[in-house]
């Protein structure tokens, strides 16, 4: 029960990380996805694929902020 208000203090972190995990490997299927369309079938990529990688660049901004807040969080409690 003690612990309850620190692993409120955790639980966004893993859930930014988590979100960057999924952003990234969302973003890099979708860029698999667009060389792979028009090898598999002789249509064009949708826009839909498109769009979808921009969660590459996305997941990387959020894994960097997750690294930056972490790092931040274990330098706070040093006390000098």
């Amino acid at each position: 029960m003690g612990n309850s208000s620190s692993d409120s203090a955790r639980a966004p972190r893993k859930g930014l990380l988590n979100a960057a995990i999924v952003c990234f490997a969302v973003g890099i299927a979708a860029v698999v996805a667009i060389f792979l369309t028009p090898a598999l079938t002789d249509g064009k990529p949708g826009l839909a694929l498109f769009l979808l990688t921009l969660a590459w660049p996305l997941g990387f901004a959020l894994a960097i902020a997750f690294a930056l807040q972490s790092g931040r969080r274990s330098k706070g409690g040093n006390g000098s």
